[in-house]
């Protein structure tokens, strides 16, 4: 399974992204893992954020495919334990997914086309983090699903 990870903007504090790459690398003895990194929109100050959302919206969509199985980093989405997290990507792995695309918005959140076409959503916790160390965050427990699906020592319960 391909895994990749789309998100608005860069990362410019080198700390977080020093640990996403660090996750990346490792994440790639499991699967064929990539980072987008779509650019930030410009002159927002004249848009309103339905309307920044929107632009977001269709550079997220623009070059998934029919088969692809998006999966949306929200708020509003599914929390789980970092086990269960694992039971669900393997869940994923099993079903044939091709390719599995992750999702960071902006600062907004999601259009409503990208909801639309999302087959799941995902809530790291019910705090809200910036969307720079969500990166990070959520890059680790990718790391650490593959880890419990493998058996190996990183996760302790």
């Amino acid at each position: 399974m391909n895994i990749e990870l789309i998100v608005v903007g860069k990362t410019d504090m080198k700390e977080v992204d020093a640990l996403v790459q660090m996750y990346s690398k490792r994440i790639n003895h499991y699967a064929k893992f990539s980072i987008t990194y779509l650019p930030d929109l410009r002159n927002t100050k004249n848009l309103s954020e339905q309307q920044q959302k929107v632009a977001e919206g269709e550079m997220l969509l623009k070059d998934i495919t029919t088969g692809d199985y998006i999966v949306l980093l929200d708020e509003a989405g599914e929390e789980m334990r970092s086990v269960a997290f694992a039971q669900w990507m393997q869940k994923r792995m099993n079903s044939g997914v091709r390719r599995l695309v992750l999702m960071i918005g902006g600062p907004y959140g999601f259009s409503e086309a990208v909801y639309a076409r999302a087959n799941a959503k995902l809530s790291l916790s019910k705090m809200t983090f910036s969307h720079q160390i969500v990166r990070a965050i959520f890059t680790e427990q990718l790391y650490r699903a593959f880890t419990i699906i493998k058996g190996e020592p990183y996760h302790h319960e």
